[in-house]
């Protein structure tokens, strides 16, 4: 192998580990995003279930019958 494919042989190698360890730079950056927005989800999950309790709670505290509300006030 003559010194000239050699170079060109030693520069693709070159390219092809940078290329890799900015891929799994990118890899690592992108895992951890999807770690950090799935503990966002999880704590908005738990934020929707307790408001969905609570307005359950205060919805079923506020309905009244027609038996127990009083006459309005032009009878």
């Amino acid at each position: 192998m003559s010194e000239i494919e050699q170079n060109k042989l030693e520069q693709r190698i070159e390219e092809l580990e940078s290329k890799l360890a900015f891929q799994d730079d990118t890899i690592n950056q992108l895992n951890d995003e999807i770690a950090h927005h799935q503990e966002k989800l999880q704590l908005l999950q738990k934020q929707i279930e307790l408001l969905g309790k609570k307005f359950k709670e205060t919805h079923s505290s506020t309905i009244t019958t027609a038996e127990e509300e009083p006459p309005p006030p032009h009878y």
